[in-house]
């Protein structure tokens, strides 16, 4: 008697257990597939309200790379006494003035596209440095024609990352 009584818990006890463990297997796929979901859409919107954030870092250095650029500094920057060290210092203190104003943006850059930034910014700063060094130029208006003259010979560095964040931007959008 023992015996079929032990068959009888046991034939409603394993279809209920059966039955559990599917409806547990069941609920936790259903779960998982809810979080994933969840993550999906807060990733889309993450990325839709960062474009424009990362839209304006570009413009932004764009912009910083525009203003560095020798052609448009030097009109922007007058020599006041007309001494070429003075214009020298002035030159290259506007150039990392402009930069220091802009570090924040490096947090929405690549970390490519940021290097390539800095090789710009410093690369002006030598042309203007190697200008200003030659024994030829005396005053500041002689150097302002040298470094000109200089950027018709050979690309300005601001032209190579302007054209570098050109093509991340297209990338992305």
């Amino acid at each position: 008697m023992e015996l079929s009584k032990i068959i009888e818990l046991l034939s409603f006890t394993i279809p209920s257990i059966i039955t559990g463990s599917i409806a547990y297997l069941f609920f936790l796929s259903h779960t998982q597939s809810e979080e994933k979901k969840i993550k999906l859409t807060l990733s889309r919107e993450n990325k839709k309200n960062i474009l424009p954030i990362k839209l304006q870092a570009y413009e932004r250095m764009t912009l910083y790379l525009e203003r560095i650029n020798p052609s448009k500094l030097l009109i922007r920057v007058t020599s006041i006494n007309n001494d070429k060290q003075a214009y020298t210092l002035s030159l290259i203190n506007t150039i990392e003035q402009e930069f220091e104003h802009n570090l924040t943006q490096q947090i929405y850059i690549s970390e490519k596209c940021w290097s390539v930034i800095i090789a710009s910014k410093n690369a002006t700063i030598q042309l203007i440095k190697k200008t200003s060094e030659e024994n030829s130029i005396v005053n500041a208006q002689e150097l302002r024609e040298n470094i000109l003259q200089n950027i018709l010979k050979t690309p300005s560095p601001t032209n190579t990352a302007l054209a570098f964040i050109k093509d991340e931007v297209r990338s992305f959008l």
